[in-house]
């Protein structure tokens, strides 16, 4: 094989695995409705309410007023989940931009 064929190749190889990578993309900005960051719980305390929804935890980062969370659920796909920092509730959750929750009578 020469060495253009094999480069191209491994460029397709690595843009495919690059793409089967990216985490869910939500659809719009969610608002929790929290209150001041001081009265927010802890991101481990985020780490494990998402545990115990048995996903294996990619990234949690603050978007706006909600603990956002990338994760891989039970069947290793990739979703993406807000939490309200106060109370830790699972308020919407995301998969390949797709809403699959949202708690009942949340707006947000």
């Amino acid at each position: 094989m020469n060495f253009r064929v094999q480069a191209a190749l491994t460029a397709v190889a690595l843009l495919a695995g690059a793409s089967l990578s990216q985490p869910a993309l939500a659809d719009g900005d969610v608002v929790c409705g929290s209150g001041p960051q001081a009265e927010w719980r802890s991101e481990r305390d985020v780490r494990r309410r998402a545990f115990q929804e048995g996903w294996e935890i990619l990234r949690i980062q603050i978007q706006g007023d909600c603990y956002e969370v990338y994760a891989r659920n039970e069947m290793g796909q990739a979703i993406e989940a807000f939490f309200h920092p106060e109370t830790l509730e699972k308020l919407v959750v995301f998969r390949r931009g797709r809403e699959i929750y949202r708690r009942e009578g949340f707006t947000g």
